[in-house]
């Protein structure tokens, strides 16, 4: 095992990094003998930036913009950008998250043309309300697809259990009627304040070099120095308290899905220790290596995809916990049974070393791969971070880190509890309870 972590934190060192005057951080990781590149643009732009000052005004974007500016930046004056890909060769695809909007190509042949298509439509935005209303109907039927997906209900209805008026409550991409509200100007400003380079990164690994990424930023003026922006992002008080303990809908599933949500204190920008420390804790406890999971799986409590997992954006954490069985109530009894025995006794110190091994395990696969590659460089370098520096930090972590944290984390007291149950099912929970 030594010697693997040693060939990662070699290899995750190699990677190169340089910031461009213009305030661009790009890092590239060659990856001789493969023959294709993977490359990705993201920005620290997601759903939750909804309200922010940019230079001496405030600007309060309704839900979902993020979303929807990603879609635009595909379409421009001189037409559709995927059309422009197919010309080169490349697969190219966009995503928005809550905190971030990555677009991204993979490319075996004619790069520099892709990396023009992609630094391109990302640097010179063009909107019209003509081309925003034909969009507005497109990711309309986009958010009744979501409307329609249980995994998604449940974790949004969580999410409005956990939190007061923290902006995660609301659908990454937004509502037919909020998406109505927006115009030209808003994703202008959306622009100016997030799609400024030094708010963004490039990164890029496989059949390339820096060299040749650096000669396509020139070509798109990302040499040159550019002003600092002013902006500010704005959040609204969040307590710790539960906006409320329980909910429950009917929707047309074969079989109850539920969550169990923990509402915890938000961790610093850039805290990837404390987010990393949590997720072991959750694999330690509910991960396929625990006696808690064997058990729930082994009496046909769950199915293979209950677990847990750790949502931290800015101004906000979670831990939950989400699954279908038939038994709901009955596997949130074991789960917190078994917090409380973790808790008391300490994680089981082999457990925490496979759980462990298990990460560094996917830092090795993710380093033969130009896909990951690519990306875990770029979720690294949105965080201020390198991967050479999230294996060190990975490596520093130990089993007292996590009974430490286990006294202050997963308390009932920020516990919220989410169902979903199948059409014509009796509600086996109390109706949805609201916190005072």
């Amino acid at each position: 095992m030594l010697e693997n972590k040693q060939t990662v934190l070699e290899q995750a060192v190699a990677d190169q990094w340089k910031v461009l005057p213009s305030g661009l951080t790009v890092i590239v990781r060659p990856m001789p003998g493969y023959s294709g590149t993977h490359v990705i643009f993201a920005t620290r732009f997601g759903s939750i930036d909804r309200d922010f000052r940019l230079e001496d005004r405030e600007v309060h974007l309704p839900a979902g913009v993020a979303h929807f500016l990603e879609h635009k930046m595909f379409e421009d004056q001189d037409g559709d950008a995927f059309a422009k890909y197919a010309k080169t060769g490349a697969n190219a695809n966009a995503f928005t998250s809550f905190d971030r909007t990555c677009y991204l190509f993979t490319a075996t042949q004619q790069l520099d043309e892709s990396l023009d298509v992609l630094l391109g439509m990302v640097t010179h935005p063009y909107f019209t309300e003509q081309t925003i209303a034909k969009e507005q109907g497109i990711i309309g039927q986009e958010i009744k697809m979501y409307d329609d997906n249980p995994e998604w209900r449940l974790i949004t209805g969580l999410f409005e259990c956990l939190y007061h008026s923290h902006p995660i409550r609301s659908d990454i991409a937004g509502t037919v009627e909020s998406i109505a509200r927006i115009t030209p100007e808003m994703l202008y400003d959306s622009c100016r304040a997030f799609y400024a380079p030094g708010n963004m990164v490039l990164a890029a690994a496989g059949n390339t070099t820096m060299e040749q990424i650096l000669a396509a930023c020139a070509r798109h003026g990302l040499m040159e120095p550019r002003p600092e922006g002013r902006v500010q992002r704005l959040w609204a008080p969040e307590p710790m308290t539960l906006a409320a303990t329980e909910k429950t809908l009917t929707m047309p599933v074969s079989k109850p899905c539920f969550g169990v949500g923990f509402k915890e204190e938000p961790l610093a920008s850039g805290d990837l220790r404390g987010e990393a420390l949590y997720d072991l804790i959750c694999s330690c406890i509910v991960g396929g290596m625990s006696p808690l999971y064997r058990r729930l799986y082994d009496e046909g409590l769950v199915n293979p995809d209950f677990g847990g997992e750790v949502l931290r954006v800015d101004g906000c954490c979670c831990i939950l916990f989400t699954g279908e069985s038939d038994e709901p109530d009955r596997v949130k009894q074991l789960l917190l049974e078994e917090i409380t025995r973790v808790r008391t006794q300490g994680v089981d110190r082999e457990i925490f070393t496979l759980c462990k091994n298990e990460k560094y395990g996917q830092l090795i696969e993710n380093l033969e791969n130009v896909e990951d590659s690519a990306s875990q460089m770029a979720d690294f370098a949105l965080s201020g971070q390198t991967v050479a520096q999230q294996i060190t930090m990975l490596a520093g972590l130990t089993a007292e880190d996590a009974d430490a944290a286990l006294q202050r984390i997963l308390s009932t007291d920020r516990m919220a509890t989410m169902y979903i149950l199948p059409d014509g099912t009796a509600p086996a929970a109390e109706d949805e309870e609201e916190e005072e």
